[in-house]
């Protein structure tokens, strides 16, 4: 069901992911071609926001911020292993891995390398603030418009 409170989480996920991914391609290796990183990750950035935050505004202030935190993590996570999966297929194209499990374990090794670049203070200042404002948006959403 669309509500105010999940549009609101959904954009503001969706601005973060977008800074996030620009700091990333920034801070990353010079040359490297990321294709549709950014955009991979704004729709990671939506879907987090409209599901998991979106559905839990209306629970007080406190809430609203571990609500923030809590949507800001999922973003991390699902980015950092969605980037992992499509990086394992992008070289498993290339015969890089000697068998399927080797594959698997270069998921977690590629999300690991990814979110080293993620320890930037700016990064994490991002994210943060990022996490306070979506949720404190997101709950003002759902109280202004119910």
């Amino acid at each position: 069901m669309p509500t105010a409170a999940r549009l609101t989480a959904a954009l503001c996920l969706l601005v973060v992911a977008f800074l996030v991914s620009g700091m990333v391609i920034e801070n990353g290796e010079e040359g490297k071609d990321y294709g549709i990183f950014t955009q991979v990750n704004m729709f990671i950035g939506v879907v987090c926001g409209w599901w998991i935050m979106g559905k839990r505004a209306g629970r007080g202030w406190t809430a609203a911020i571990n609500n923030g935190l809590t949507g800001i993590a999922s973003l991390v996570f699902w980015g950092l292993f969605v980037q992992g999966v499509y990086e394992m297929f992008r070289l498993a194209m290339r015969h890089r891995f000697d068998g399927p499990f080797e594959a698997v374990i270069a998921i977690f090794e590629l999300g690991v390398e990814y979110g080293r670049q993620l320890i930037a203070p700016e990064i994490l200042w991002t994210l943060a603030i990022g996490a306070l404002v979506a949720g404190l948006a997101t709950e003002e959403a759902k109280r202004r418009w119910r």
